[in-house]
């Protein structure tokens, strides 16, 4: 039986978390290990988790995305420790047979990629790409998501010849308080939610 989270764990994960534009530190192999390790148990429709993850830290992996950033997020993702490109896999039905054994769900999703996939693929994906960032902020690690580059420009450099897509970037690492602005307002809730 779980039970709530103390005010602590919920300002890491929400209330006092921000998204931050300068990163430090350095984030090794085991922590992106264990930064997905969490992040997989988060749900999925079908159990069909089709998010790809690319873990951007190398200076040749930095290289070539560089030319798909646009001009207002190139300084702040060359510097971070790690930039995921957070992708999804149009091609995800393939694993469902492994994924979620209970039926044939693979021929839910046969037929034209676009069709039958890319809907799924992209709400799925984008799920756990904020499950991703939900689990960095849970280990300590501080995000950066963007969107602000080219995605055709990123897809040829890291997935030519593969149905994955890019979705979105997040930088990690730790963030400089000097670098985020005062907190945007959100909407109330009465503004964004009805109860029926």
């Amino acid at each position: 039986m779980f039970h709530p989270l103390d005010a602590a764990a919920l300002d890491q994960l929400f209330v006092q978390a921000r998204t931050y534009n300068s990163f430090g530190g350095e984030i090794d192999d085991a922590t992106l290990h264990r930064l997905y390790d969490l992040l997989k148990y988060g749900p999925t429709a079908a159990n069909s988790t089709p998010a790809r993850f690319v873990f951007v830290r190398s200076p040749e992996a930095k290289a070539r995305l560089e030319p798909a950033l646009d001009a207002g997020n190139h300084d702040k993702t060359m510097a971070a420790p790690v930039t995921v490109i957070v992708a999804y896999d149009l091609d995800f039905h393939h694993k469902l047979p492994l994924l979620f054994p209970h039926t044939d769900a693979r021929a839910w999703f046969e037929g034209p990629a676009m069709e039958k996939r890319f809907v799924p693929a992209l709400r799925n994906g984008s799920l756990q790409g904020a499950y991703m960032m939900l689990a960095a902020r849970s280990i300590g690690l501080d995000c950066g998501p963007m969107s602000g580059f080219d995605n055709a420009k990123v897809d040829a450099a890291f997935f030519a010849g593969t149905q994955w897509k890019s979705n979105f970037l997040v930088n990690l690492g730790k963030g400089d308080p000097a670098s985020i602005f005062p907190r945007s307002p959100r909407l109330s809730f009465d503004e964004a939610c009805r109860i029926e």
